[in-house]
C-alpha cells in the first residue's frame, strides 16, 4: 500500500492518466447523478433556469426548422437533450456513464420522448456510420477542456466528419484567466466515507499546474483499508487564438465567440469562451 501512495505522490505526466476514471466508477456516478439533478446546482450540470436559457439561445442561431438533428456528447441524465426535444429536434445524447445513460432512457421512455441515447466514450465513436448525419453538434459544460491536445484533434475532427455542410458545432471553454498556477496538497480523513469513495478512507486532494498547454490537473488519491485508488480530472484553459487555432486546423469556419453557452457578448479578457463552429 504504501508502494502505491509514493508512486502516486510524484507529479503526474501531462494528460497522464489516473488509476480509475470518475465517469465509470459506480460509487462516484451516484454522486454525480445527484448534482446533475440539483435543479440549483453549477455542479455538474447548469442551474435549470439557465438550461432554459441556454436552449433559448441555441434555437435562435440554429433553429430545429433548418437544423434538426442534434448531437448532445456527455448528455448526462438526458437535461438538455430533453430540452432539444421540446424544441422539436431530433436528438442523439452519448454518455460514458451508464448510471446517467440509465436515468435518461428511464426518462425519455416515462415521457414519451423519442430520444436516442447510447452509453460510450464519444471519442471511441465509429464516427464513420455517422458522417454527415447532425444538423449540431453540443458538448457543454466545458467538457472539452478535459480533453488532452491530441483528444481535441480527433474530437474537432470526428465532428466535423458528422456534421452536415453548414452545420455548427457550439461548446464552451474555460480561458487562462482561470489558470491556478499555485499547487497544493491537503489531506482529509472519511469515517463514513465522501463523494470519491463509500467506505473510511483518507482523502488525498493535489492540484497541479503545467505551463504547457495552459494546464490543471486536480488528482484525487483515496486510501482505504485495503486498496489504493486515484483519478484525474485533467483542465485544459484557452485563449481566443489557441481555441480558434484549433477550429480552424479541423476545417471549421465562420467562428463566433460568445461570453457564455447562452449567448452572452463574448468580452476577450474574460473566464470563458463559447464557439458556435460551421462547417
Amino acid at each position: 500500500m504504501l508502494n502505491k501512495i509514493k508512486e502516486y505522490l510524484v507529479k503526474p505526466k501531462l494528460d497522464a492518466p489516473g488509476k480509475n476514471n470518475i465517469w465509470t466508477d459506480g460509487h462516484i456516478s451516484k454522486g454525480m447523478l445527484e448534482s446533475h439533478l440539483d435543479e440549483n446546482g453549477d455542479g455538474a450540470s447548469r442551474p435549470f433556469k439557465f438550461m432554459d436559457k441556454s436552449l433559448d439561445w441555441i434555437y435562435s442561431i440554429a433553429p430545429s426548422e433548418k437544423y434538426k438533428n442534434i448531437l448532445d456528447l456527455g448528455c448526462g441524465p438526458g437535461l438538455y437533450c430533453e430540452r432539444f426535444y421540446d424544441k422539436n429536434y431530433n436528438v442523439t445524447g452519448i454518455d460514458w456513464s451508464e448510471r446517467s445513460i440509465n436515468y435518461a432512457k428511464g426518462r425519455a421512455e416515462s415521457t414519451g420522448r423519442k430520444i436516442n441515447y447510447i452509453r460510450q466514450n464519444y471519442l471511441t465513436i465509429d464516427y464513420e456510420n455517422y458522417e454527415n448525419a447532425f444538423d449540431i453538434i453540443v458538448i457543454i459544460s466545458y467538457d472539452f477542456c478535459v480533453l488532452s491536445k491530441n483528444d481535441r484533434k480527433l474530437f474537432l475532427e470526428n465532428a466535423y466528419k458528422a456534421l452536415r455542410s453548414g452545420g455548427k458545432l457550439i461548446f464552451d471553454v474555460t480561458t487562462v484567466k482561470n489558470l491556478i498556477t499555485e499547487e497544493s496538497h491537503k489531506w482529509d480523513y472519511h469515517p463514513d466515507g465522501c463523494f470519491s469513495c463509500e467506505k473510511p478512507h483518507i482523502c488525498f486532494n493535489l492540484s497541479y499546474y503545467y505551463d504547457e498547454d495552459d494546464t490543471n490537473l486536480t488528482q484525487t488519491i483515496v486510501m482505504t483499508e485495503d486498496d489504493c485508488d486515484c483519478f484525474h480530472i485533467w483542465h485544459h484553459h484557452f485563449t481566443e487564438e489557441k481555441l480558434l487555432a484549433e477550429l480552424n486546423r479541423a476545417g471549421f469556419v465562420n467562428n463566433s465567440l460568445y461570453g457564455d453557452i447562452a449567448g452572452e457578448t463574448y468580452i476577450k479578457d474574460g473566464g470563458f469562451i463559447t464557439a458556435a463552429a460551421t462547417k
